[in-house]
C-alpha cells in the first residue's frame, strides 16, 4: 500500500486518535524532548507503535523541508470513501447534514484550512473532483491540524453529476461567488444543504454554477474585492452554524 510521510505534532496526534491503524512508524528528532512531543511519543508507545530517534537533518529530508516540529510518521495514504456511501447515508429522510463541495481547490494550505473549518462547524462530508484538485496529502493533513482524518472526503469523476445526485436526494445547492447580488446573510438556509466553493483563481466553474439552486456572496465593505477561499468558506459555514443555533433555541 502507498505510504506517506506525515509531519507535525498536531497532525500526527490526531491521526493516532482518528486513524491509528494507518500509522506504521514514528521518527522523532534526537534533540527534541519538549512536553507535547514527549506526550505524543508516550501515546504512540502505548499503542504499540515503533518510535525511532533520528538526526534532525533526516527529519528535514523526510518532510521535504517543511516544518515538522521534531516528529515525522510513516502513514498509509488517505483512503477516500466512495461517493455512493454518502448517497446511501443521506437517503434516510430523517437525516440532514451539510455537505461541502470544493470545485478545484489546488492550494494544499487552503484545502487544509477549509477542512479544519468544516470539521469545527460540524460538516462531516467533503466532495472534491478527481481532476483539478489537490489530494489529501500530508501537507493538507498538517494544514488542517489533523481535522482531515475526522472527515469523509469523497473524490468523484464528475462533480456536476454528483451535484445532480445530491439534488435528487433532496438537497439544495448553494454556490458562494463574488458575482452574486444576494448576500449570504439574506437567506435562511434549509437543513439539507450542499455548499459549493470554487477555486482560488477562477471560482466555481460555469458548468457547476448552473447546478446551484441559488448563489450568494459575502458583502465586502472595504476596497479589497474578494477574500481567500479559506476565509470565505469559514465566514459562510459559521453563518450556517449561527442560523441553526437560532432555529433550535
Amino acid at each position: 500500500m502507498t505510504t506517506n510521510y506525515l509531519f507535525g505534532i498536531n497532525a500526527i496526534h490526531e491521526t493516532l486518535i482518528a486513524a491509528p491503524r494507518s500509522v506504521r512508524e514514528i521518527f522523532v528528532s534526537e534533540n527534541s524532548r519538549q512536553g507535547r512531543l514527549q506526550a505524543l511519543v508516550d501515546e504512540a508507545r502505548r499503542r504499540g507503535l515503533p518510535v525511532v530517534y533520528r538526526a534532525p537533518g533526516e527529519l528535514d529530508r523526510l518532510s521535504q523541508g517543511q516544518r515538522h516540529q521534531g516528529v515525522v510518521a510513516i502513514v498509509e495514504a488517505y483512503a477516500y470513501p466512495a461517493f455512493e456511501t454518502l448517497l446511501h447515508r443521506i437517503a434516510d429522510a430523517e437525516l440532514s447534514e451539510w455537505i461541502l463541495i470544493l470545485d478545484g481547490i489546488v492550494d494544499p494550505r487552503n484545502f487544509g484550512a477549509l477542512l479544519r473549518t468544516a470539521e469545527a462547524a460540524g460538516v462531516r462530508h467533503i466532495v472534491i473532483p478527481k481532476d483539478r484538485s489537490v489530494d489529501v496529502t500530508p501537507l493538507v493533513v498538517k494544514a488542517s491540524a489533523g481535522a482531515a482524518l475526522h472527515l469523509c472526503v469523497h473524490k468523484v469523476a464528475n462533480l456536476r453529476r454528483s451535484l445532480q445526485a445530491l439534488k435528487q436526494a433532496g438537497y439544495w445547492i448553494v454556490g458562494l461567488t463574488v458575482s452574486a447580488k444576494e448576500s449570504h446573510y439574506d437567506r435562511v438556509y434549509p437543513d439539507k444543504l450542499a455548499i459549493v466553493l470554487g477555486s482560488e483563481a477562477a471560482g466555481i466553474r460555469p458548468i457547476n454554477l448552473q447546478e446551484c439552486d441559488f448563489l450568494v456572496s459575502i458583502p465586502m465593505l472595504g476596497k479589497v474585492a474578494s477574500l481567500n477561499v479559506g476565509v470565505a468558506g469559514a465566514i459562510f459555514l459559521f453563518e450556517l452554524v449561527r442560523q441553526r443555533r437560532l432555529s433550535r433555541s
